[in-house]
């Protein structure tokens, strides 16, 4: 099983520690993107993984490159061109005050890429899987084209098309609305990942949940996850993950997964003294497309996704360092965090 994501990454710029941004003249310069996110995770899974975008032709283009091999994802289909490489800027939030992102995007070199830049029959050559988020077509005109051109192009070929929703309010600037684009996108999934928000503000399907609330009603998410699965009858199931934010420290996370023939409520998790939450939600697509891929029960490779992405944050960057066996001891039950020695 051979996975290709495909979408943008960024040169990921965040403040020391908890400081507000430009507090001090420091930045830790990382990398992260959705896409690059859910590689990353499944090749730390021992899962065969692949990596597509554009990269300026520069010394960033390099090191980003020299990154993504070192986590062992496949960079052979990469593509390099004009343009720059897109910033994020990150404040990480404490206690009441939320995490801040900026983006520096405008002009990258994968957002001057359309319809035609990237040749689908090298590009989706040997894979079997293929993965795109709703943030990728949210970045300009021409990658939206050239968004859609790849889920369909994937679709022709009988490659498994997942699609996480990751609705961005600050992307859509270029005149389409996300519902305009991304309920078209989601004809050619077959498999669809969202939290509440991204149903209702990607897909316009909308039901009245209130996960701030602290109480998760399961009922409402079936009712929500069903609405979807009949609105798009090529989907085969749709999982939504369900954040109560009780502070930028303490979450709680759980998920539910619809696949037609059930619906399945996770584990819940109390997180506390969160690290980093950036990236939680590819760190549970890559759970998800790694647990459907070696379990043979949907409920278990639900699991293994919150269990992963509860991981996640504990962890500085944007990408998932953990193995598949830091997952299994967490869906076991060893979550004490005592030293292992």
């Amino acid at each position: 099983m051979k996975v290709l994501t495909f979408g943008e990454i960024m040169l990921r710029l965040k403040a020391p520690g908890h400081e507000r941004l430009m507090q001090s003249p420091l930045m830790e310069a990382t990398f992260g993107g959705g896409e690059a996110n859910v590689a990353v995770s499944l090749a730390n899974y021992g899962m065969d993984s692949a990596f597509l975008t554009v990269l300026p032709e520069n010394t960033l283009g390099d090191a980003c490159m020299g990154e993504l091999r070192r986590f062992n994802v496949d960079t052979s289909r990469i593509l390099r061109g004009p343009g720059r490489m897109g910033i994020y800027f990150l404040e990480a939030g404490a206690n009441q005050l939320p995490s801040k992102v900026i983006y520096d995007r405008a002009d990258s070199s994968v957002a001057l890429a359309g319809p035609g830049t990237i040749d689908w029959n090298t590009a989706l050559e040997g894979i079997d899987w293929f993965h795109i988020t709703g943030i990728t077509p949210a970045i300009s005109q021409s990658l939206m084209e050239l968004s859609l051109e790849s889920v369909k192009e994937a679709k022709k070929r009988g490659i498994k098309v997942s699609c996480d929703l990751n609705y961005r309010k600050n992307l859509w600037k270029y005149g389409k609305s996300a519902q305009e684009v991304m309920c078209e996108l989601a004809r050619y999934a077959d498999i669809l990942i969202a939290n509440e928000e991204d149903v209702q503000k990607s897909l316009g399907i909308t039901i009245d949940v209130d996960v701030a609330s602290g109480n998760i009603d399961s009922n409402k998410y079936e009712q929500l996850s069903n609405k979807v699965l009949e609105t798009y009858p090529n989907v085969e199931m749709i999982a939504i993950t369900l954040r109560e934010s009780r502070s930028a420290d303490s979450n709680g996370w759980s998920a539910c997964l619809n696949n037609r023939s059930g619906f399945y409520l996770s584990r819940h998790y109390d997180i506390n003294d969160i690290i980093d939450r950036v990236g939680g939600g590819d760190s549970f697509g890559g759970g998800l497309i790694y647990g459907l891929n070696h379990f043979s029960d949907c409920r278990e490779a639900l699991e293994f996704a919150v269990a992963a992405s509860c991981l996640k944050h504990s962890i500085l960057g944007d990408f998932n360092r953990v193995s598949a066996d830091d997952v299994m001891k967490l869906m076991a039950g060893d979550g004490s965090g005592r030293v292992q020695r």
